[in-house]
């Protein structure tokens, strides 16, 4: 199985190794971090999330990607989170699919890195996997993800839902859904060409 390596101008896509481990352990207890997840993660969960990605990737050669600084020396390689596709779980409501998702350490946030690999991430699913759409979600308080994906092009369906492993009276149980076909991907993509 091929595994592949995305590129953009500033980030690999890459498969995870057992360096970035601390620092997405780092990011999973950090209360900013995980400001819209349900509780902060312990290292042994937190490894236990990457070693899960590093599988399907192993696996379908796609997923949920490392990210890493490639701008210079001093921060070659550099993780700071992790961005990527995959399989909607079945319990959704929009099952089956494929999301794409973000999660990024905080010192890397406000400088366009998960727009970057975002985009790059569709061109992927789009161009490479073939696929006919793809969505993204999240709690419907979270503003600043919604944004990212107006920014790479994706649509709010106004079918919001409520997360099927949460208590709907948890606050964040109600969720915004956002996709994105693969004919509103190339108008957003010329457009964005057209812009340069």
């Amino acid at each position: 199985m091929k595994v592949w390596t995305l590129e953009t101008e500033r980030l690999y896509l890459r498969q995870w190794q057992a360096s970035d481990l601390a620092r997405f352990a780092e990011m999973n207890a950090d209360a900013e971090v995980m400001k819209y997840f349900p509780k902060r993660l312990s290292p042994t969960v937190s490894n236990a999330i990457a070693d899960k990605c590093q599988q399907l990737i192993a696996d379908k050669g796609w997923g949920f990607w490392a990210v890493s600084l490639k701008q210079d020396s001093e921060n070659a390689d550099r993780f700071i989170g992790m961005v990527g596709l995959n399989a909607v779980h079945a319990q959704m409501p929009f099952a089956p699919n494929v999301e794409i998702a973000w999660r990024l350490h905080k010192d890397y946030w406000g400088q366009g890195y998960a727009t970057e690999a975002a985009r790059t991430s569709l061109m992927f699913a789009f161009e490479t996997l073939k696929l006919d759409e793809v969505v993204a979600f999240t709690a419907v308080i979270n503003k600043h993800s919604q944004l990212i994906m107006q920014r790479i092009g994706m649509i709010d369906t106004r079918a919001n839902f409520y997360h099927p492993m949460l208590d709907a009276k948890h606050s964040l149980a109600k969720h915004v859904l956002y996709k994105i076909t693969r004919v509103q991907w190339q108008n957003h993509h010329l457009f964005l060409d057209d812009d340069y």
